[in-house]
C-alpha cells in the first residue's frame, strides 16, 4: 500500500507532519539511499527504507479500513483448515494484514468490513453500542402485519428475547417477499432463526449497510478502501464508546463548610407564632418589656427565661 512520505515519518513518531515536510524540503530524508525533496512522494512502508540524517525510521503499519462485497459461498475467515474459499482470496491486493469485523454466514452476501484497528472493530460488533446492520431478506410466503409487528417487538428464541428490530416490506414476488430488516445484535444465524420462528424460510440474505457504511454499487466480489469520511465515522464510533465517564467528586467537609453563608450575611430569623400575643390591659402606661422569645399558646407561656410561669388569658 502506497503512503505519502511525510505521513510515514509522522506516524513513526519522529516529528509532526509539518516538521516532516520541512525535513524533506531541506534534504534530510532519504528513501532507499536517495535524497527525496519532493513533497507528496509516495512509498511502500513494507518495502522502502526511510532514513533521516542517516538514522533509520521504523514505519508503523498504516490504519486500514476495507469494504468488501462478499459473495455467497465464501467463509468469513482469513484461513480455513477445510480448504473452503475464504475472504482472504478477495482482498489479496491489500498488503496490510487485516481481519473481518463480525461475520457473514457462508451463504450470506453483502457488505463486510475488514480492518487492522482492533478498537474500532470491537466497538462495531459489541451489542452494547447499538451499531445498526441492515439486510435485504428474501423469505418464503408473505409476512403479515402482525408478524412484522412481532419482529419489531422482539422474538423469543432459545437463547432469549431478541432486541426490537426495524422492518419494512421491500418487494413482493408471486410466492415470496422481500423485507428490509435492521438489527444491532449479532447472534448466530439470528435473522434465519427469527423468521423461521414465524414459519417463514429464509431464501437469501444480503447486507446492504453496516453502521455508517453503505454497500452502494460495489460489484460482487470486489473491495475498496474506505473514504476519509467513512474512516472518520468509524473512528467516531470508537471515540464515542470509549469516552471516560465523568465521576462526581465527593464533597469534603471543608468544602461543605465553606459553602455555608456567613451568619452576618443573611437576615435574622423571625420566630413565627400560631396565635398573636395578647396585650395585658394592666400594662398600660408602663414601659414595654423586651420580647424574650417565648411562645404563647392559648394564653400560656410554655417556657420562660430561667423560669416557668403561667398566665391565664
Amino acid at each position: 500500500m502506497m503512503v505519502r512520505l511525510q505521513k510515514v515519518i509522522a506516524a513513526s513518531g519522529v516529528a509532526s507532519r509539518r516538521a516532516a515536510e520541512t525535513m524533506i524540503r531541506e534534504g534530510h530524508v532519504t528513501v532507499n539511499g536517495k535524497i527525496v525533496r519532493v513533497l507528496g512522494t509516495c512509498i511502500d512502508p513494507s518495502k522502502d527504507h526511510v532514513k533521516i540524517d542517516g538514522r533509520h525510521v521504523q514505519p508503523t503499519e498504516p490504519e486500514v479500513f476495507v469494504l468488501l462485497h462478499k459473495p455467497p459461498g465464501y467463509v468469513t475467515t482469513m484461513n480455513d483448515p477445510y480448504g473452503r474459499p475464504t475472504i482472504a482470496d478477495l482482498v489479496a491486493k491489500v498488503k496490510v494484514r487485516v481481519f473481518p469485523v463480525g461475520r457473514l454466514d457462508y451463504d450470506t452476501e453483502g457488505l463486510l468490513l475488514l480492518t487492522n484497528n482492533g478498537t474500532v472493530a470491537q466497538a462495531c460488533v459489541h451489542p452494547r453500542y447499538h451499531v445498526p446492520k441492515t439486510y435485504l431478506v428474501k423469505v418464503s410466503g408473505v409476512c403479515t402485519e402482525e408478524e412484522i409487528q412481532n419482529l419489531q417487538d422482539g422474538i423469543a428464541l432459545d437463547d432469549g428475547m431478541t432486541a426490537p428490530a426495524t422492518i419494512r416490506k421491500s418487494g413482493k414476488a408471486k410466492a415470496n417477499s422481500w423485507l428490509e430488516l435492521t438489527i444491532h445484535e449479532g447472534r448466530k444465524h439470528q435473522i434465519k432463526r427469527m423468521l423461521e420462528a414465524l414459519g417463514h424460510r429464509v431464501m437469501r440474505i444480503k447486507r446492504i449497510r453496516f453502521g455508517p457504511l453503505d454497500l452502494g454499487d460495489l460489484p460482487v466480489g470486489a473491495c475498496r478502501f474506505a473514504t476519509d469520511a467513512e474512516a472518520n465515522a468509524l473512528r467516531a464510533i470508537a471515540h464515542r464508546t470509549t469516552k471516560p465517564r465523568k465521576v462526581r467528586a465527593r464533597a469534603s467537609r471543608s468544602d461543605l463548610q465553606s459553602s455555608k453563608p456567613d451568619r452576618d450575611t443573611g437576615p435574622p430569623r423571625v420566630r413565627q407564632t400560631n396565635s398573636p400575643a395578647k396585650r395585658n390591659s394592666s400594662s398600660k402606661g408602663r414601659k414595654a418589656r423586651p420580647a424574650s422569645g417565648n411562645v404563647r399558646r392559648s394564653g400560656r407561656v410554655v417556657k420562660g427565661r430561667g423560669r416557668t410561669r403561667t398566665r391565664e388569658g
